[in-house]
């Protein structure tokens, strides 16, 4: 009896998982809904106030520093910082390149002292690391999330960084909150789910709880968080940091980078497709610009505000969830930065890079914008944990100019350093330099305050710049955050979740939150909280950062091809793309040879394909070209993969031509709606109609008149087509309600 009943335990115990471990490990378990304790308490057992302010000297109408003596602040960032060993707690996953950086005068040095920004004849080397923030080493580069955009700059001072990100604000004020904000769109923690994207409980509970995110969020939810490239997206200094000129004048700084090629995205649905399909296309896009010379460039700019005009504004402009309105503080374009080397060895460059915002050299310096103060102790703290004390005499870290400290011992140290280590001494070994020499001097900041937690009233607003960025989008735009905002909070489960935010969102735009609280099933708002009064700026848009010239540079063109093509048109088509500092790919119903018309299949020279149907998507390319040829548009119309690859390019908004009998096969077989296309097979007579280019021929003398200018031209295939490619999508094909009547 006694055994047949250990039986009954025994399996009991194995369904349930009540066993002697998961006692033993109760012991060890915390129900923070059962806890004894009347709150939040230090690991030191001590209660806490207040968890959202660091400790600052503050007036209480301006930030002040932040002290260091807050040991609640440093307690909190130091756990965070060491929560992971050795994989980045955010921005693990990452890519990186070599480059230069210049400027073009010594404008600059009314603003600053600093040579790498004001001496044009130095050429800085750079490295950049872009990442993920909230995936693994192992998620997937076109998850929505922002990037991180980091840059050293091994300047003849020392190493300067600027640790920025694509999108030019933050979710928190105060670097206190970090912890906090990280632990919320991180995989929740009872399952590990999910990997690389915001779309859970956690996240949304936390923002639509913190009101200071609402502006991010809208940046979060709209295009910029699912870029097209590395290469194609801006980047931002975040943080406000200071210049100091000759004269001791210090000035406010914000820093910016412009892509050459333009601000481009890819579109949700074709996003999530190359998660699974080729989840490192961003690794290997940047890679392959540089190799095949279409080095990333990026213009560098400064936003400045003189130290007497800080309190100018109906916003504190060292509140890092707030941007400077350009029509306000314009961008000064002052200099460049170019990528023109891959990385020899992941792991020692990309991974092991580490970057500071207190890594600054003379001539620029920190404000006390909050999210700044605390970033500066973090950053610096993490790389202890990560790569140990001596982080810094790693290759990929090391600084250029000489190195000389009384720094001594620690795990790996690799300098061998003679004779005295400490200051003063004897010999005058490694003496202080004074600024007058070239030493980094802190700017006299006059501070008279009150020592307290506290956030001024301008802190206090959170809602007027997130309308300004909504109302600043054009209407694809605008429909895409709508779309973003409806799939992440579907994707939340709780109730109190998905109505909160539906709520907090009224408070942005009537609209919006109408149209979203109808999708996911939220709190559907009869009036909006607060008016919307219209305020946009010009320069919010990605459409604001179209290249000033028309570009194909680096973009990926797939050209379809089957048995029975027209060899001599695709040479030529291509001849002119690479023209263009375009690269063409061929697909084809192999990976090897592809018969043109007039050769034998299997038994001719053949045309030599990149890839076959099944092997590649219409995801990994900008655009498609289409030849002509009677057999090969037949076999195309024959393949349901071919009519989907075209039909998947034309709802995801891309450029696709098509001549000859290549026409047929789109007007038949794929059936592209409300699209005209040529009609007379005879006529080279260009239809450009939705961003689809066709023609009824492209002979010799077509191509021999035909020279690549990429602007629309009625007898231009391929100027036509290649403008299509330049203006990267057509979004009058969304707008107009094209797309959502193709299957893809």
């Amino acid at each position: 009896m006694s055994s047949a009943i250990g039986s009954v335990k025994q399996a009991f115990t194995s369904v349930t998982g009540h066993t002697a471990k998961a006692a033993d490990l109760q012991k060890d378990t915390v129900d923070p809904a059962k806890s004894s304790a009347k709150g939040l308490t230090t690991d030191h057992g001590v209660l806490v106030s207040d968890t959202d302010n660091w400790l600052k000297a503050s007036d209480g109408a301006r930030p002040g520093p932040s002290l260091l003596e807050d040991q609640i602040a440093r307690e909190k960032i130091m756990r965070f910082d060491h929560e992971r060993i050795p994989e980045r707690v955010v921005h693990a996953r990452g890519a990186g390149a070599h480059g230069y950086f210049k400027v073009y005068d010594d404008r600059a040095s009314k603003y600053t002292y600093a040579p790498v920004l004001t001496d044009p004849s130095r050429i800085t080397p750079t490295f950049v690391r872009f990442s993920t923030v909230q995936g693994s080493r192992g998620s997937a580069d076109t998850v929505r999330d922002v990037r991180g955009f980091a840059t050293k700059f091994y300047t003849q001072e020392g190493n300067w960084d600027i640790v920025g990100n694509n999108i030019p604000v933050f979710f928190i004020q105060d670097a206190i909150k970090f912890p906090d904000f990280v632990h919320a769109v991180k995989p929740e923690p009872h399952n590990e789910v999910p990997q690389g994207q915001s779309a859970h409980n956690n996240f949304w509970d936390f923002v639509g709880l913190q009101p200071e995110s609402a502006h991010m969020v809208m940046w979060a939810m709209s295009d910029r968080a699912v870029p097209r490239s590395y290469r194609m997206m801006q980047g931002f200094g975040v943080n406000t940091f200071t210049l100091v000129n000759a004269k001791s004048e210090r000035f406010f700084v914000k820093f910016h980078w412009i892509p050459e090629l333009g601000v481009h995205s890819l579109m949700w649905d074709e996003a999530l497709k190359v998660c699974g399909q080729d989840p490192d296309f961003h690794r290997k896009d940047l890679e392959e610009a540089i190799t095949t010379g279409a080095y990333p460039k990026w213009f560098f700019g400064i936003q400045v505000i003189p130290e007497a005009k800080e309190n100018d504004f109906d916003f504190d402009i060292l509140d890092a969830t707030k941007i400077w309105p350009e029509e306000l503080v314009p961008v000064e374009i002052i200099g460049e930065m170019v990528l023109n080397r891959t990385v020899d060895e992941y792991f020692p460059e990309t991974e092991q890079v580490a970057f500071c915002t207190s890594h600054v050299v003379p001539g620029i310096g920190f404000s006390d914008d909050p999210l700044l103060q605390g970033r500066n102790f973090s950053y610096f703290d993490t790389q202890l944990s990560r790569l140990g004390v001596n982080w810094q005499q790693l290759p990929i870290n090391r600084p250029v100019c000489p190195v000389l400290n009384h720094n001594r011992d620690g795990a790996m140290q690799h300098r061998i350093t003679k004779d005295l280590n400490y200051w003063p001494n004897r010999r005058s070994i490694a003496p202080p330099v004074p600024p007058s020499e070239g030493g980094f001097a802190e700017y006299p900041q006059k501070i008279q305050a009150i020592k307290q937690r506290v956030r001024s009233a301008k802190f206090q607003e959170h809602y007027k710049q997130a309308q300004l960025f909504y109302n600043s989008l054009t209407d694809f735009e605008k429909a895409h955050v709508v779309s973003a905002l409806s799939f992440e909070l579907s994707h939340c489960d709780d109730p109190v979740v998905y109505e909160t935010y539906t709520k907090l969102l009224n408070n942005i735009d009537f609209d919006l939150a109408k149209q979203v609280a109808i999708n996911v099933g939220g709190v559907v708002p009869d009036k909006p909280v607060r008016e919307n009064p219209g305020h946009s700026s010009s320069r919010l848009s990605q459409l604001a950062f179209v290249p000033k010239e028309p570009t194909i540079k680096s973009r990926r063109i797939a050209i379809l091809l089957a048995d029975g093509f027209d060899l001599g048109e695709v040479e030529a088509l291509r001849a002119a793309l690479k023209a263009g500092m375009a690269t063409t790919w061929i697909i084809g119903p192999r990976r090897g040879p592809v018969y043109p018309a007039g050769e034998e299949v299997g038994s001719g020279k053949g045309y030599s394909s990149d890839h076959h149907y099944e092997g590649q998507r219409s995801t990994m390319f900008d655009a498609i070209l289409i030849p002509s040829g009677a057999k090969h548009a037949q076999a195309l119309a024959d393949s349901g993969r071919t009519i989907h690859w075209v039909r998947e390019a034309f709802g995801h908004c891309k450029p696709i031509g098509a001549i000859g009998e290549a026409v047929a096969f789109l007007r038949e077989a794929v059936q592209l709606p409300g699209v005209k296309l040529a009609t007379d097979l005879n006529s080279n007579n260009v239809t450009t109609s939705y961003g689809v280019v066709t023609a009824g021929k492209y002979d010799a003398g077509s191509a021999i008149a035909d020279t690549l200018t990429i602007k629309q031209d009625e007898k231009g295939f391929i100027s036509s087509f290649a403008y299509e490619v330049s203006k990267h999508r057509n979004w009058e094909r969304e707008l107009d309600g094209l797309v959502s009547k193709v299957a893809f």
